[in-house]
């Protein structure tokens, strides 16, 4: 039955109002394809169309029904590849009989095409009218839906954005409260784990150019001879593991991206991240966070370890402190006094602990024992061999050996108890003053010196180093005879080594001269003299060993 034109009119007029109304009243893209070709096919009865919608350069059919997906494509290449040219005579060879550009201010978005009708009748000017009218509707729905799809997904990737930098302000607080190395890996590895959801991952240190694994979910054998052998340490900014061939054998186990750990463009550490629970791929906004979070953690774990050796420090400090008061104590507190003598003595270290040593001990009323020694090396190890020599000497002597028998022993026992090279340079002698006598022996100490009106005698009888090797050549011992005004000066080589300014050494000749001119002053202005010149001599510049003087004038 033939219905007249205005009853036709009205019914088309009912189904775009009706189609408008259907596509408008939602913001699903997929509703409105649905709505758009479904009512085409109820129209112009049909049953094969495809909707094909730009992504950015791509024609993506969005819909597509009566063709294959593959069909679906093709077609919607087909159209791509020939935008500068008619393309209709292609498209009739794809079975589409009629088709409709969906335009948006003056835009192409996209094409609906349809197949042949059930009637297999061609397409008359009314379906064609149709089809402009109901595609134009359409466009406007379509656009105003991809423009809500894009402001949706902006919103959601600044709501990420949002909850990355709250995520960053809260770690950045917690990291600064933080002076514990696992405390920051612990922290680290939560903020990582729960943001990007992932169960494989791993933070390294490099420290002194090597690699320290601080935590790992990888297996830490076959990652710790990867990453020796990988160019790691050059990877200055996120990366993923396939960006670069050399990276092949991390992607081999499991390794997705690559963040650096950066200090002033150091890499100071790497986390190493495997593939996420969602399978989604890192984006670059992730690599963004991922980077702020290293950055913020390494800045805690270098100050960990700046804490931690601080504390090292302020350790060994006390611990010198201790070893410095220790050593303080092995000297004599005391000198003796006596009518026949004056003596002096001053010991200088020029560290916390030093080396030098040097003992005064009446061993009768008319005996004097004054000894003198310098401990190869400085700090504990000097130290605590200088505490032995001291406990040797105080068991040696108490047993009234002869002094040469004496240094025989005590070489022996000190030979047995240094290692690594250690030796002493020693001199010790017993001054009587019955028969002002002076008996000594040298066992490679730098040579004493004895001065008065006659000149300077230096006293080197004796032998080898204090403990280098048993004794296998008894040591000489020499008997000088002292009158009124001499003076023996037992010193280590800091003095006649002090360095000026320029390195220039303070040297034997200067404190013999020097000795020379003042020998005839007592003991204590001796003294003063010496430590006077080596002052002046090395005045502004910092000395690196100790500075131990005895001074014996017979009265």
């Amino acid at each position: 039955m033939n219905l007249p034109n205005s009853n036709i009119a009205l019914r088309n007029f009912s189904a775009l109002v009706d189609f408008s109304n259907n596509i408008n009243s939602n913001l699903n893209l997929d509703f409105a394809l649905n709505n758009l070709l479904l009512t085409c096919f109820g129209k112009l009865h049909t049953t094969k169309g495809i909707i094909a919608l730009f992504d950015e350069k791509n024609l993506e059919p969005k819909l597509y029904k009566g063709f294959t997906q593959i069909d679906a494509k093709r077609i919607s290449n087909l159209i791509v590849n020939n935008l500068d040219r008619n393309f209709d005579d292609l498209l009739l060879q794809e079975n589409i009989k009629i088709y409709e550009q969906i335009i948006s201010t003056d835009k192409v978005i996209g094409f609906i095409l349809l197949g042949k009708k059930l009637s297999q009748k061609d397409y008359d000017e009314e379906d064609k009218l149709f089809l402009s009218t109901i595609v134009k509707i359409g466009s406007a729905a379509i656009k105003n839906i991809q423009n809500f799809e894009k402001l949706n997904e902006i919103n959601k990737q600044l709501d990420g954005k949002i909850n990355q930098l709250n995520s960053l302000f809260d770690l950045g607080k917690e990291f600064s409260s933080i002076l514990d190395i696992d405390r920051v890996s612990k922290l680290l590895t939560f903020a990582i784990s729960a943001q990007m959801l992932v169960s494989k991952f791993a933070i390294v240190l490099i420290q002194n150019e090597n690699f320290n694994i601080l935590e790992s979910k990888f297996n830490n054998k076959l990652l710790e001879d990867l990453i020796n052998h990988c160019e790691c340490k050059s990877v200055s900014s996120p990366i993923h593991a396939s960006s670069s061939p050399k990276f092949d054998e991390l992607k081999k186990i499991g390794i997705e991206v690559i963040i650096p750990m950066i200090i002033k463009n150091v890499t100071k550490g790497i986390i190493f991240l495997g593939k996420r629970l969602s399978n989604k791929d890192y984006t670059q906004s992730d690599l963004e966070y991922l980077s702020s979070v290293a950055s913020l953690a390494i800045i805690s774990i270098e100050n960990s370890l700046l804490f931690q050796q601080a504390l090292e420090k302020q350790k060994i400090e006390k611990d010198l402190e201790i070893a410095k008061n220790i050593q303080r104590n092995l000297l004599p507190r005391k000198l003796p006094k006596s009518a026949k003598f004056e003596i002096e003595a001053i010991n200088k270290t020029a560290k916390m602990v030093g080396g030098d040593f040097y003992d005064v001990v009446q061993l009768t009323e008319n005996k004097l024992l004054i000894a003198i020694a310098d401990v190869s090396g400085k700090g504990i190890q000097a130290s605590l061999l200088m505490a032995n020599l001291q406990a040797f000497l105080k068991a040696i002597y108490k047993q009234n050996y002869k002094l040469q028998e004496a240094s025989n022993f005590l070489n022996d026992v000190v030979s047995e108890n240094t290692t690594n090279g250690s030796f002493i340079t020693f001199f010790w002698g017993i001054f009587d003053s019955i028969t002002n006598e002076f008996s000594y022996v040298n066992m490679g100490h730098n040579p004493p010196l004895l001065v008065n009106k006659d000149g300077i005698k230096k006293l080197r009888k004796g032998g080898m180093i204090l403990g280098v090797m048993k004794t296998i050549i008894p040591y000489e011992m020499e008997t000088i005879s002292l009158n009124s005004e001499d003076v023996i000066l037992l010193f280590t080589d800091g003095i006649t080594e002090a360095m000026d300014f320029n390195n220039n050494e303070y040297t034997d000749e200067r404190l013999e001269n020097l000795m020379l001119n003042c020998f005839n002053q007592n003991s204590k202005m001796i003294l003063n003299n010496i430590l006077e010149d080596i002052n002046l001599h090395t005045k502004g510049s910092e000395q690196s060993d100790d500075i131990t003087c005895l001074v014996l004038k017979i009265k």
